[in-house]
């Protein structure tokens, strides 16, 4: 049913903004075909392997031109015509803009600004990868829309790098950190290839932080030299497998290891095993393995790690790591390789991977304008009402805005009598009907900044409280925020009508907020988190273990395997319909386990749900699928989500929705030791409140 017409409305909400202005050039390029130096290059040769021409570049340097770029800031090499290149830019909901100067994009010229999509955690809440697909060729993958928007800035001579550092792939394992808002937690495994032409890449995706990283800063612990403990198991099933995925199905060319050590290893040092042999190796990965900032320097300065800078340098590079973000390799390779610490092969080793990326992105092609991007001019940018330039609206790592809307302007398009107050009972009283604005901001979390509780801040809870008492009507309850908040006073109230989670949402969030309160837009979200109640706060952020432990009282964490108490469960979510489901009958619902990658691929099979929608109106409904076993032994997850669909249907219209079921994949789990098996047994598959079985026998 839609809402009734409002003729007096209130909001009650906060605002701010800032562009960065300065000179443009033009795009900076290798191989221009006007210097005859040019002909005798082979890296220089598009009709040769990129292997071939990295490793013929990289022959021509001399060790100090082989050390300048080994760092984020990689210097020019005027007399091989080789220009500057940063590999530091952000793109984590859009092309972003930054007061770093050290940064590769720069919205300085004739492109001022581009899209801000919401944040991430909110675009997950849609369960809708080909959303994600047409935002930014889904958030593993090389980015299309941000992809054209970045390379229209390049074009415009506006950036020395494609590179970005962009997405933030970690498990979203506790509710309190700052960076959760950053992730795509509730996507697993479903993958879109894309923003390239044959080995051209339109831009370079890197997947972070590598690995088990998801603490900033919580009561004095910080990330730069905590030391997650974490089991074989949980690492197998846990905190590996995005990082898996991004490689395998994203096709992503470049990784950034975490500041933190892992089992008292730090990330950008840690063995061969982990980065070499098991991301290189195992998974197939061909790009560029970066640290974060300054985490070389971290190693030997904060952790203790080696006993020399050099032994830092060393350790790094020795791991598979290939270029600092900082000026440690820069300062310290030559006299690594003085002191017979470090091989130069090593540092050819890393440069080939750096030049091979940069290859891939056209940029030893000669002129852009003649290559597959060149023609993306500065009309690709997205042009649209972005959510208000305040923080609370656009979250952490976004653009400049192109023209700012507020909630307050988007609810003014359909009510002109709506008037804004911070908060005031006695206004309250007089409206009609009272939107009320709430949440968290960027001074609450953010990177480097973990939350201490789960609670709105105090005078937010008793406003809301205060006002909803002497409102005409219930109160609509917005509100902003990356990570849940225990709001089970409002959930309990029943003077508050309905509670909207909008995240920080991005370009068009004050359009989309009144689309929705006006019943011009039918909602479908699902919560991508668990919302815990206050009382998980007593679990130390520092306990990196995913399952529960009851002799101890311990909960476990995520909807996998978190046993207690809840604010609101993962994939909770209402809209104006009601839908109904019934999976449809499986010709054999019995698994044989086959061993071998040909044997995974026959044991796949189709799982078709009816869904029908009750309601009046059309909506798009996600569709989650969900696999269990009846008894959580041996480590088991309490539920896992194995696919996701959304479909749109009409009021009383219903669809098949087909999931494909990858036994290999959705029905194994890691045993202590971390090798993964499928056992035996029963298993559930389940959509809402239906399930179905199946036999998995050898």
């Amino acid at each position: 049913m839609k809402p009734p017409t409002l003729s007096v409305l209130y909001l009650i909400h906060l605002t701010s903004l800032l562009l960065i202005l300065a000179e443009s050039t033009q795009p900076p390029f290798s191989c221009d075909t006007s210097d005859p130096r040019t002909k005798s290059y082979l890296f220089c040769k598009t009709t040769l392997p990129i292997t071939q021409r990295a490793q013929d570049l990289v022959s021509r340097l001399t060790l100090d031109e082989k050390l300048s770029q080994l760092v984020n800031s990689a210097s020019p090499i005027p007399r091989l015509g080789i220009p500057a290149y940063q590999w530091w830019s952000e793109a984590l909901h859009g092309v972003a803009y930054s007061l770093r100067v050290t940064q590769g994009i720069r919205f300085n010229g004739t492109i001022q600004s581009a899209t801000s999509f919401p944040q991430v955690i909110l675009t997950a809440a849609c369960f809708d990868a080909h959303l994600w697909y047409r935002i930014a060729q889904a958030i593993y993958y090389c980015f299309q829309a941000v992809g054209i928007e970045a390379r229209a800035i390049y074009n415009a001579g506006q950036a020395t790098g494609m590179t970005f550092w962009a997405p933030n792939i970690n498990i979203y394992r506790d509710p309190r950190w700052g960076r959760g808002q950053e992730t795509p937690e509730g996507y697993k495994g479903d993958s879109f290839e894309g923003g390239k032409l044959g080995q051209h890449l339109q831009a370079s995706a890197c997947c972070k932080h590598f690995t088990a990283y998801d603490l900033d800063n919580w009561k004095g612990v910080k990330r730069y030299v905590f030391n997650a403990k974490v089991s074989l198991q949980d690492l197998a099933d846990t905190y590996q497998p995005p990082f898996q995925s991004c490689i395998q199905q994203g096709k992503a060319s470049g990784i950034m290891c975490a500041y933190n050590r892992v089992n008292g290893v730090p990330n950008s040092a840690a063995d061969y095993n982990l980065l070499s042999k098991t991301a290189r190796g195992q998974w197939g990965f061909n790009g560029y393995i970066t640290s974060d900032c300054d985490a070389v320097a971290i190693i030997h300065e904060d952790q203790g790690y080696g006993k020399l800078p050099e032994d830092a340098v060393a350790d790094v590079l020795k791991a598979g790591m290939d270029v600092n973000c900082g000026t440690y390799l820069k300062k310290y390779t030559k006299s690594a390789v003085e002191k017979r610490k470090l091989p130069v092969s090593e540092i050819d080793r890393a440069l080939h991977n750096l030049f091979s990326v940069r290859m891939r992105l056209g940029l030893f092609d000669g002129n852009p304008v003649t290559q597959p991007y060149g023609t993306i001019g500065s009309d690709k940018v997205l042009i649209g009402p972005n959510a208000n330039s305040a923080k609370t609206l656009v979250g952490n790592y976004a653009g400049p805005p192109c023209k700012p809307v507020t909630p307050l302007q988007g609810l003014q398009s359909y009510v002109k009598d709506t008037r804004f107050h911070q908060g005031c009972n006695g206004i309250a009283k007089g409206a009609d009907h009272v939107v009320l604005v709430m949440g968290l901001d960027q001074t609450q979390e953010s990177e480097d900044h973990d939350r201490v509780d789960l609670l709105l801040p105090p005078k937010q809870q008793k406003l809301i409280s205060s006002i909803a008492r002497v409102a005409k009507n219930p109160v609509i309850l917005v509100l902003l925020s990356g990570g849940p908040v225990d709001i089970s006073f409002a959930k309990n109230d029943q003077r508050i009508g309905s509670i909207l989670w909008t995240g920080y949402p991005g370009e068009a969030g004050g359009r989309a907020l009144a689309e929705i309160i006006f019943g011009d837009h039918n909602p479908g979200g699902r919560l991508p988190v668990t919302w815990y109640p206050q009382s998980y706060v007593n679990v130390p952020m520092t306990d990196m273990r995913m399952r529960p432990e009851p002799s101890s009282s311990y909960p476990g964490r995520t909807y996998r395997f978190y046993q207690g108490p809840k604010a609101f469960e993962f994939g909770y979510g209402l809209s104006y319909s009601n839908y109904t489901y019934e999976i449809l009958p499986v010709t054999q619902n019995k698994v044989h386990i086959m061993m071998g990658a040909e044997a995974c691929e026959k044991m796949k099979y189709t799982v078709k749900v009816r869904v029908k929608n009750h309601g009046e109106m059309a909506g798009k409904h996600p569709m989650l699928l969900f696999v269990r076993q009846p008894k959580m032994v041996n480590g088991r997850p309490v539920k896992q989500l194995v696919a996701f669909q959304s479909v749109n249907l009409n009021a009383g219209e219903r669809a098949e929705v087909e999931f494909e079921l990858r036994p290999c994949e959705h029905l194994s789990s890691a045993k202590k030791d971390g090798s993964m098996v499928i056992e035996e047994g029963s298993y559930l598959l389940s959509i809402e409140d239906k399930e179905s079985e199946i036999q998995v026998v050898k």
